[in-house]
């Protein structure tokens, strides 16, 4: 059987359909890249925002119309929190809840009866992730989260926290090295958690991992500002562990962060981003800021607007807030009219994005190693742009012969100049 999946929301969501992708291909089963070259579809959902829901409806309804013979599976936080209507209203074959989604490949094979092959069916050495037309594996470390910030839906989807041994993890990452992958990012609900169920923690899970693989490249994905202990940083003194994190404040107030029951403020926030920048070259950091959240007012907003200013990030992922039921912000008052909310996301794109161009500017003329992504795209001239990343995760493209491939490859670029619209740097790879 062929299989699709599809994932949108977090990185988490990602890391899990790469492992199903996995389990399918060493079960016998083909990973399409396409809904229509599909006879089942896994759609991983998320329900992290009311957009995101939307969204995820969306989606289902794109793939009923993409391949309407195939089955149709859904997962994910939307599946498990509006379980009934993905099975009734959106015609889902098979919907498998958060709790499940480690028995995803056999309940798809049992209930939509798909026949198992041996493993020796499988092309040898088939990585799934390539099958998917991908470089970057992401890798769950761990599920769910043990705090409660009031607008998060979430904890209420994943649950308690859960963490997977050293020894998975680390084997898991020497399996996809041997499959060829370049970059490892680590990912979950929690990610700052990892271990707070097992007497371990990220720091020991990460000297375990730089110890123990040679992946030429590891990341983390987004990691609660509270979670790193003191002299975290100095890891990055292993130049295997890249000089990005993306840090999620969610607002610049004090007074703001204690209604969203963050556990981090301002200051010390500043303090920490200072750490790391003193403590690790080029160390990018970005973040994410919720606009409008119930309550904010013009005072308040004006000192996230002062915080981004003084922090500079190199990107900030902007969320107007919308309202999630079965959490405590819903029921706060001083809900923030819709058009204050789309403002307020203009006067900051408009401010991060001249931090980022300001960002991007500075590499002009350095030479930064950037792992080359996917296969590159045909353009009329017989060229072929390709895209990828510096070590710091800023986004490099790069015209080359079409003779000459640069997918999943490592290499010295040197930055020529700055995309017309501030958010890519333009580079030529050193022969």
């Amino acid at each position: 059987m062929h299989v699709y999946l599809k994932a949108i929301g977090c990185r988490l969501n990602e890391a899990e359909i790469e492992s199903w992708a996995a389990q399918f291909l060493q079960r016998g089963h083909r990973i399409a890249s396409t809904p229509q070259n599909a006879d089942i579809m896994v759609f991983n959902s998320c329900a992290v925002t009311g957009e995101a829901a939307r969204k995820s409806r969306q989606q289902v309804r794109r793939l009923h119309r993409e391949n309407r013979t195939a089955k149709l599976v859904m997962t994910g936080c939307y599946a498990t929190l509006e379980k009934t209507e993905a099975a009734t209203r959106l015609g889902v074959d098979l919907v498998v809840d958060n709790a499940d989604k480690a028995q995803l490949v056999q309940r798809v094979e049992q209930e939509l009866a798909l026949p198992a092959l041996s493993i020796a069916a499988s092309e040898p050495g088939e990585a799934a992730l390539f099958a998917r037309g991908r470089q970057r594996a992401f890798v769950k470390i761990q599920d769910g989260c043990r705090y409660r910030c009031t607008y998060c839906i979430v904890t209420l989807a994943r649950g308690a926290e859960r963490s997977r041994a050293v020894s998975d993890i680390v084997g898991e990452i020497n399996g996809l090295i041997a499959q060829g992958v370049r970059e490892v990012v680590l990912t979950g609900v929690h990610v700052g958690g990892y271990g707070s169920d097992t007497g371990s923690d990220l720091a020991s899970l990460l000297r375990a991992i730089l110890a123990d693989t040679d992946v030429p490249r590891l990341r983390l994905a987004s990691v609660e500002p509270w979670d790193l202990p003191p002299g975290f940083f100095g890891l990055f003194e292993n130049p295997r562990l890249m000089p990005h994190m993306h840090l999620p404040v969610q607002s610049g107030s004090d007074s703001v962060l204690r209604r969203m029951a963050r556990r981090c403020r301002t200051a010390d926030f500043k303090t920490l981003v200072s750490e790391a920048r003193s403590a690790v070259t080029d160390f990018n950091v970005t973040t994410d800021v919720i606009v409008g959240f119930p309550g904010e007012s013009e005072e308040e907003w004006r000192e996230t607007l002062d915080f981004v200013d003084a922090l500079r990030f190199g990107h900030v992922h902007i969320f107007a807030y919308s309202p999630r039921a079965g959490t405590k912000a819903a029921t706060l008052p001083g809900q923030v009219d819709q058009r204050i909310k789309k403002q307020r996301s203009r006067e900051l794109h408009t401010l991060a994005g001249r931090h980022k161009r300001s960002t991007l500017a500075a590499y002009a003329g350095r030479e930064p190693a950037v792992l080359w992504e996917g296969d590159g795209e045909p353009l009329e001239d017989g060229t072929r742009r390709f895209q990828g990343y510096t070590p710091n995760m800023l986004r490099v493209a790069a015209v080359v012969p079409e003779s000459e491939r640069l997918t999943n490859r490592i290499c010295r670029t040197r930055i020529e100049a700055l995309s017309e619209d501030g958010s890519v740097l333009i580079g030529s790879p050193c022969r």
